[in-house]
C-alpha cells in the first residue's frame, strides 16, 4: 500500500478505538467562585482549568452535559462552547451554572472549532475537551488537576470510558447517568497512550502554545481522526497518558452526525492524510480501513437503523477510486 511518505512513529496500542468499526459574546460570570480542592490527591495546579465543548445543531444535547458539569467536586474555572451560531445553545442553558461560561462563534467544523477554543485561553494552564455527549463521573476534574500538578511532564490526560453509545444506537442522558453509577472507580493506573480520544481528553496549554499545536483544519467538517493527528503533533513535547480513575460515558448521540457517505469517505481519505503527514503509521492506517471497509461490506445487506453501513461503503468506494486516480483529498468530503 502506498502512501507515498515514509512512518517511523511507534505502533499504537489502540484494540478498543471504537472507530475501528465502524466570534466572542460576553462572559457570564457567577457571583460564586468554583471550588478548587486538590483533595488528598495531590496538590492544586497554579493556575486556571478550562472546559471546552465543540457544537452545532444538538442543542438539546449540550444543556444536561453543562448542568453535569456541576456536579464536579472540582469545578472547572471557565467552560467555554465553541458554536457556529448562538442557536447551537438553547436559551437558558447556562443560566445559573456555578462557573464563568462564555460563547465563541465561528466557522463549522471540529477542527476550527476546537481552534476558536484554544485561541481564546490566555491565562488556563489547562484546557479538557470534552464532547458535547460526553459525562464525567464526579471526581474526574479533581482527579484531573492532581496528575497535572504532580506530574509536569504530562501533556496529554484521556479517561477511561465506560460506555459508549457510539458503537450502537447511541444512550440517552439517563442511560449514562446509570451506566457512571453501576461503574467502578478504578484503581487510578496511569499508563502511556497513543492518543486522546476525542470525546475527552486534556491539554497542557504551556507546550500546545510554545510549539503552535493546532487541530488540522485540513480535516473538515466532523474532523475524522483529528485526535489522533493532535495528539502525535504534542507527542514530541511530553508524555501522553491514561488515568484509569477518570471514568467518564460518551453518549454517542447521533443527532447532527455526518451522513455515511461523508463518513466512509473520510475513513479512507484521512488516515491517508496523516500517514503523508507523518502522525499515523502506515500499519495503523492500513488496520483502520480495512476495519472500516470490512465492517462496512458486512453490514451494507444487514442494516442497523442507527448507521448508514451503505452510505458509507459507498464513500469507501469513492475514496479508493480518487486515491487510485491521484485525487485523494479530505476536503472532498465538503462537496460530495
Amino acid at each position: 500500500m502506498d502512501f507515498s511518505a515514509p512512518s517511523r512513529r511507534p505502533e499504537p496500542d489502540l484494540s478498543g478505538d471504537p472507530r475501528h468499526d465502524g466570534g466572542a459574546h460576553p462572559a457570564r460570570r457567577p457571583g460564586a467562585a468554583a471550588p478548587r480542592s486538590g483533595g488528598a490527591a495531590g496538590p492544586l495546579l497554579t493556575g486556571r482549568l478550562a472546559v471546552g465543548i465543540a457544537t452545532t445543531g444538538r442543542a438539546p444535547v449540550l444543556t444536561p452535559t453543562l448542568r453535569a458539569l456541576a456536579a464536579q467536586s472540582r469545578r472547572p474555572d471557565l467552560v467555554l462552547i465553541s458554536a457556529v451560531t448562538p442557536d447551537d445553545v438553547a436559551p437558558g442553558a447556562t443560566d445559573d451554572l456555578p462557573f464563568e461560561t462564555r460563547l465563541l462563534t465561528g466557522p463549522k467544523g471540529s477542527c476550527p472549532q476546537r481552534n476558536t477554543i484554544l485561541d481564546a485561553l490566555s491565562e488556563e494552564d489547562v484546557v479538557l475537551f470534552i464532547d458535547d455527549d460526553f459525562l464525567m463521573a464526579p471526581g474526574w476534574l479533581a482527579g484531573l488537576e492532581a496528575l497535572m500538578a504532580r506530574a509536569p511532564d504530562i501533556v496529554l490526560v484521556t479517561g477511561r470510558v465506560v460506555a459508549d453509545g457510539v458503537t450502537g444506537p447511541g444512550l440517552s442522558h439517563d442511560e449514562a447517568a446509570a451506566a457512571l453509577a453501576a461503574a467502578s472507580p478504578g484503581a487510578g493506573e496511569v499508563r502511556p497512550a497513543y492518543s486522546g480520544y476525542g470525546c475527552n481528553f486534556a491539554l497542557r496549554m504551556a507546550p500546545v502554545r510554545a510549539h503552535d499545536v493546532r487541530f488540522d483544519e485540513a480535516l473538515p467538517l466532523y474532523g475524522w481522526l483529528e485526535d489522533i493527528d493532535f495528539s502525535r503533533q504534542l507527542a514530541p513535547h511530553g508524555r501522553l497518558v491514561r488515568h484509569e480513575g477518570l471514568v467518564g460515558v460518551h453518549l454517542g448521540t447521533k443527532m447532527a452526525r455526518s451522513p455515511g457517505l461523508r463518513l466512509g469517505y473520510s475513513q479512507v481519505a484521512n488516515p491517508v492524510y496523516l500517514v503523508r503527514k507523518g502522525t499515523m503509521t502506515r500499519r495503523h492506517a492500513a488496520d483502520m480501513m480495512g476495519r472500516n471497509l470490512a465492517s462496512n461490506l458486512w453490514y451494507t445487506p444487514r442494516p442497523r437503523p442507527w448507521a448508514d453501513s451503505r452510505g458509507r461503503l459507498r464513500g469507501n468506494l469513492l475514496a479508493l477510486w480518487d486515491w487510485a486516480r491521484g485525487r485523494l483529498d479530505p476536503g472532498r468530503v465538503r462537496d460530495i
